[in-house]
């Protein structure tokens, strides 16, 4: 792997980081719970998934390779709609781990695996924060 920025969090390349996006993004199509929650934010056709998928893997490049590009904000998107629920993230991060430790080898889909968790937390954090009542109190972990 040449050329790869001496600030990425780790040695994974833009060709890993897109074909993890493809197969990823097929399995959740086909996701019984999942797949109607993305049609319903991303469409249908398969232009619109293309389009979502290069923007996500827009946000891994950058997230990962510290590549710019990535113009968006996941937890906006994520915190604002009320049909992602707190109990999706479970099944996707298990989806998306399978599909890392497929199509890496083990140290890096471990280490990716290590940053989508962290991620995941942050969005499950904001979520319940974001929605709870204003009368409860807080968790704080």
């Amino acid at each position: 792997m040449t050329d790869l920025n001496p600030l990425a969090r780790f040695p994974v390349s833009g060709d890993q980081i897109a074909r993890v996006m493809q197969v990823f993004y097929t399995h959740i199509r086909r996701h019984p719970e999942l797949g109607p929650v993305f049609n319903a934010h991303i469409g249908e056709t398969d232009a619109e998934w293309a389009a979502h998928i290069d923007k996500i893997e827009s946000f891994w490049r950058n997230a990962i390779l510290r590549e710019k590009g990535y113009d968006g904000n996941p937890m906006r998107v994520h915190v604002g709609s009320p049909d992602i629920r707190l109990e999706h993230f479970a099944p996707w991060l298990e989806m998306f781990e399978d599909v890392l430790r497929q199509e890496l080898p083990e140290d890096l889909a471990n280490t990716w695996i290590a940053l989508a968790q962290r991620i995941g937390r942050a969005f499950k954090f904001q979520m319940e924060d974001t929605r709870r009542p204003a009368s409860a109190p807080p968790k704080l972990f």
